[in-house]
C-alpha cells in the first residue's frame, strides 16, 4: 500500500511515550465528558434530535479533531435527511518529508490503497445494577478504569485513531491516506450507515485496510484481532389470549396462560434443557482456520473464558448443617467449547418482558398477554435476512389455541468471517503486539455484531480487517459499571500506529 511514499522508521518506544502521555493530559478528560452525556442510540431514544445528546457528542469530538491540527486533515458532520449524523475524516497520505507537509491530497492521486478507520459514539442505555459510587453518566476514573458508559464502547475510537496518526507524524514516519468514518446508529443496529457508505463512497477510495476499533480482547496482555463476528436478528414475540385481565380465580383452567403459550413456542425455537437452537437452518459449520485459532486461544486464555463473568452465588447446607456458598456453573468448562459458543453456536436470549406488573402490583389476575423481547445471536456465516422471515414463520404459524401470535422484527444484520491475512498484514499486527505488549497477537471471536464489517466485506472484498477494541475481561460493555482499561487503550493505540506506519509499504 501506498509504496511510492519515502518510509521513515517509528520509534516505538517513543510513540508509546507519546501516546501515554496524550491519553493522560487529554483523552481521559475528553472521554469523562463524553460518557457524562446519555447520547443513546435512537432505538433507545427516539426522540434522540429533539434532546440533542448524540449531536452534542458528535460536536465534541469534532471540535477535538480539528484542534489537534493534524497535517493533511479535513473533516465533516455528514446528514443525510432524518438520519442520525456521521462524522467524516480524511487525512492525506503522509509522505514523512517534512512535519507539516502531506502528500496525495484526494482519492485519485493517493498512491496506492486507503485505510479506513471506524468507531461510533452513541451508547446503550443505562441499565440497572450498577454500584453506588457508579453510574452511567457519571465518569469516575479509578486504578486505570475509565467507569461509564460508552467510553469503551465505543467513544475511545476516534481518540485513539487521531492519536495514532499524530504519533506517525511527530516522527516523520509516513501512514497511507487514512478516512475515519464515526457514526451514531451503532447501538441500533447501523441501519443508517448503509445509506451514508452508498453517498460517500467515492470518497472512501480504494480500501485495503480496513481498522475498526469497536471490539474486544480476550485479556489485557496482548492485541487481539476478532476474525469473527455473530450476526444478531432480534424483535417482540407478543401472545395474547383477551382483550383485559380476569380475575385468575375465575378464568384460570380455561382461558390458556398466555405464558405457557408462549412458552411452548419458544419450545419450537429453543430446547430449554440444553439451550440448543432446534432449527438447524440457524447452524453452520466452523471453518479449519477458524478452529485452528480457536484451539490455540483456549490454550491463552483457559478457564478465563467463563471465569470473567459476574456469576451468581448460592448458599445451600450441607449433611451436617454447614452452609456454603456455591457458584454458578458455566454451559461447559471446556475452554475451546466455551470459545465456540459463544462465537459459533447460535443462542437465544430473552432482553426484555411486557405484560407483567412488578412483583409489588402483581393482583391475582389473568394477564391478558405477554410479550418478550428476543435476541437471537446467528453463527457468522448464516444470513439474518433470511433468519428472521424464517423466525417469524416458525412462531407465528399455527399458534396453540389460535391465540393472537405476532413476531415483530425491529433489527437484525448477518455476522462476518474475516477474510485471510496478507503476509505483510499477518507481520505487521504481530510486530505491534511484540513491540506494545511483549506478547504475540492473539485472535478471537466474538459474540457480538458489528454490522458494519459484513457491510464493508462485501464493498471491499479484498481489503485487510484490523477490527480490536478495549472490551476485555469484566469491562462489561451494555452492562452495569462498564468501564475502558486505559493502559490496554494506550497500548492498542500505540500497536494502530504501527500497522499504519506497515501499510504505507505493505504491498511491497
Amino acid at each position: 500500500m501506498n509504496a511510492a511514499l519515502p518510509i521513515g522508521v517509528l520509534n516505538a518506544t517513543v510513540a508509546q511515550e507519546q501516546i501515554s502521555a496524550q491519553w493522560d493530559r487529554d483523552i481521559v478528560a475528553r472521554l469523562s465528558d463524553y460518557i457524562a452525556v446519555p447520547a443513546k442510540s435512537p432505538m433507545f431514544d427516539p426522540d434522540w434530535v429533539q434532546h440533542g445528546h448524540i449531536e452534542s457528542v458528535v460536536q465534541s469530538a469534532a471540535s477535538w479533531v480539528q484542534s489537534q491540527k493534524v497535517a493533511g486533515l479535513t473533516l465533516e458532520i455528514v446528514r443525510l435527511p432524518g438520519r442520525t449524523p456521521v462524522l467524516f475524516v480524511e487525512v492525506a497520505a503522509f509522505s514523512g518529508a517534512t512535519k507539516n507537509k502531506a502528500a496525495c491530497a484526494n482519492t485519485e492521486s493517493a498512491a496506492g490503497q486507503n485505510v479506513l478507520m471506524y468507531g461510533h459514539l452513541d451508547k446503550q442505555p443505562e441499565f440497572s445494577g450498577w454500584r453506588a459510587d457508579l453510574g452511567p453518566w457519571t465518569p469516575v476514573y479509578q486504578d486505570g478504569k475509565l467507569y461509564g458508559r460508552g467510553g469503551a464502547d465505543d467513544g475511545y475510537a476516534i481518540y485513539t485513531a487521531i492519536a495514532a496518526i499524530q504519533a506517525l507524524q511527530a516522527q516523520h514516519v509516513a501512514h497511507p491516506r487514512i478516512v475515519g468514518v464515526i457514526e451514531t446508529c451503532e447501538e441500533s443496529g447501523s441501519y443508517d450507515l448503509l445509506p451514508y457508505l452508498d453517498a460517500l463512497r467515492p470518497r472512501l477510495g480504494d480500501v485495503g485496510l480496513v481498522i475498526c476499533l469497536d471490539s474486544g480482547a480476550g485479556n489485557y496482555d496482548q492485541l487481539w484481532l476478532t476474525n469473527s463476528l455473530r450476526g444478531m436478528a432480534s424483535g417482540t414475540l407478543k401472545v395474547q389470549v383477551l382483550s383485559e385481565g380476569i380475575h385468575s380465580g375465575d378464568a384460570s383452567g380455561l382461558v390458556p396462560s398466555s405464558f405457557r403459550i408462549l412458552r411452548h413456542l419458544l419450545d419450537r425455537l429453543e430446547d430449554s434443557a440444553t439451550g440448543r437452537l432446534l432449527p438447524q437452518q440457524f447452524h453452520c459449520e466452523v471453518p479449519a482456520d477458524r478452529m485452528a485459532q480457536a484451539q490455540a486461544t483456549a490454550v491463552i486464555l483457559g478457564d478465563e473464558l467463563y471465569k470473567r463473568f459476574p456469576w451468581a452465588n448460592s448458599s445451600c447446607v450441607s449433611d451436617c448443617g454447614a452452609s456454603n456458598s456455591q457458584s454458578m456453573l458455566p454451559t461447559t468448562q471446556d475452554p475451546l467449547q466455551a470459545l465456540l459458543s459463544r462465537t459459533w453456536i447460535p443462542t437465544l436470549s430473552v432482553t426484555g418482558v411486557d405484560g407483567m406488573p412488578n412483583l409489588q402490583n402483581a393482583g391475582n389476575v389473568l394477564r391478558p398477554y405477554t410479550a418478550f423481547k428476543l435476541s437471537l445471536r446467528l453463527p457468522p456465516l448464516v444470513d439474518a435476512g433470511t433468519a428472521v422471515a424464517q423466525l417469524k414463520t416458525m412462531l407465528e404459524d399455527n399458534a396453540p389455541y389460535q391465540a393472537r401470535v405476532t413476531f415483530s422484527p425491529d433489527s437484525h444484520a448477518s455476522g462476518w468471517n474475516a477474510p485471510s491475512s496478507a503476509p505483510w498484514f499477518e507481520q505487521a499486527v504481530q510486530a505491534a503486539s511484540q513491540s506494545c505488549f511483549g506478547a504475540p497477537c492473539g485472535y478471537i471471536g466474538q459474540g457480538g455484531t458489528i454490522p458494519l464489517m459484513s457491510m464493508l466485506s462485501t464493498g471491499f472484498p479484498k481489503a485487510q480487517m484490523m477490527v480490536c477494541g478495549v472490551l476485555g475481561p469484566k469491562s462489561n460493555a451494555h452492562g452495569p459499571n462498564e468501564f475502558l482499561h486505559v493502559p490496554y487503550a494506550k497500548k492498542l493505540t500505540a500497536a494502530v500506529a504501527q500497522v499504519l506506519a506497515a501499510a504505507a509499504t505493505g504491498s511491497k
